[in-house]
């Protein structure tokens, strides 16, 4: 949930800032690209060397650095602009009252001023600022306002006293983060199924029978799905072109028929199947056990076809969204559109070889996305990337 996020990460003046190297550290582990605010107390407790060198950026003091003689101005409305996350932790006392009352005296304040994205607190304070009833009133006003809240827990104070006021520890905030995230991403609780990349139809031990598919398509469409917080099952043939999150549950297969298998063992449980993977039509008639050895100037095989995915999905199909991928060697939209309707797809994604840039084996693709309802959306040439966020937007709008 976290990878490629913005997240603004402001620091505040008290003891517990110290944690934030931690925190800095565990959301760049998650694939966050974290920048640091810092106010000017905040410098007292925690090193803004160390937190640059960790979140690999400059780390923000002021509203303007001298910078070998030159002022340089730091644009707390591009700042705001730029955060997906704003993260502030520790959050003083003092903090707080200020984004209550609307105070607007240093260069956290005025970010936060000026965010328009999701803002979480981790308040941090002794134990008896904690337990006033400003502190809670406070709180429950910034809540009002949209803002989310971690609680401070229990356990020893830098003023020696035990009891509620500590920051959440930086795992248990990165958790809440996530967990908070997952339950307002727009696939929370959608379960998502998607094929990739070419099977193999093995000749012998030696050769197969294949195709130029490398899954990226695939791939990138299964990690924008787990992104927006949905369960995702991934049937991939035997390639890795790139590296998805763990939680994905990612299984490898070879041949066709286990392709089959193991969409028809996972279909009757999800709300949405993407078929974009480059499945073999026939395979050998017969794998010989050995090496076939070189003979005649002609060599005639036989070939079979193999059993077709999304038609015999036809029959297991209730209420759950199913989208093909069409590739075509012409500028042809027609057999697309023969196969959406013979198949009983609710969408096909048609593209050709005709487009430079297009189809196997490149990062960018240009896509057409034809509905069964005879709408269709065109999709410009983009990295795959790009492209599956696009796609999985058009999803969302159209069927979430």
């Amino acid at each position: 949930m976290l990878a490629g996020k913005h997240i603004l990460l402001g620091v505040t003046g008290g003891i517990a800032a110290y944690k934030t190297t931690f925190l800095v550290r565990l959301l760049v582990r998650q694939g966050a690209k974290v920048r640091v605010i810092m106010t000017s107390s905040a410098k007292d407790f925690v090193s803004p060397l160390t937190l640059s060198t960790l979140s690999q950026h400059p780390v923000y003091l002021d509203f303007v650095d001298e910078l070998e003689g030159t002022l340089q101005w730091n644009n707390h409305v591009e700042l705001a602009k730029w955060a997906d996350l704003f993260l502030i932790a520790p959050l003083t006392s003092n903090t707080l009252a200020k984004m209550v009352s609307g105070a607007c005296d240093n260069l956290l304040l005025a970010t936060y001023m000026s965010s328009s994205c999701k803002v979480f607190v981790a308040p941090a304070m002794d134990l008896d600022m904690y337990a006033h009833p400003a502190t809670h009133e406070n709180l429950s006003v910034l809540r009002s306002r949209g803002v989310e809240v971690i609680p401070a827990t229990s356990g020893f104070l830098a003023s020696g006293l035990e009891g509620e006021g500590r920051m959440a520890e930086p795992e248990s905030i990165v958790e809440q983060l996530i967990d908070r995230l997952q339950t307002e991403a727009p696939l929370h609780q959608k379960k998502v199924l998607i094929n990739a990349g070419p099977t193999r139809e093995s000749l012998d031990p030696v050769r197969f029978m294949s195709n130029h598919s490398t899954g990226t398509m695939g791939y990138e469409l299964a990690l924008s799905a787990y992104e927006l917080g949905a369960e995702v099952t991934l049937i991939s043939g035997p390639v890795c072109p790139i590296v998805l999150p763990e939680e994905i549950n990612c299984i490898h297969i070879t041949t066709a028929a286990e392709m089959h298998d193991e969409v028809m063992a996972h279909f009757s449980t999800v709300d949405i199947f993407i078929a974009s993977a480059a499945v073999a039509d026939y395979t050998f008639e017969k794998m010989h056990l050995h090496k076939l050895k070189k003979g005649e100037e002609v060599l005639s095989l036989n070939l079979v076809r193999t059993k077709d995915i999304l038609t015999n999905l036809a029959t297991l199909k209730k209420s759950q969204v199913v989208v093909g991928f069409a590739l075509e060697s012409s500028n042809d939209p027609s057999k697309a559109l023969s196969k959406m309707k013979a198949k009983g797809l609710d969408a096909i994604v048609y593209n050709t070889l005709s487009d430079s840039g297009a189809g196997f084996g490149t990062d960018t693709n240009k896509v057409t996305l034809y509905k069964k309802d005879g709408s269709h959306t065109d999709f410009p040439l983009q990295p795959k990337r790009q492209l599956a966020k696009a796609l999985w937007n058009d999803f969302i709008e159209q069927w979430f």
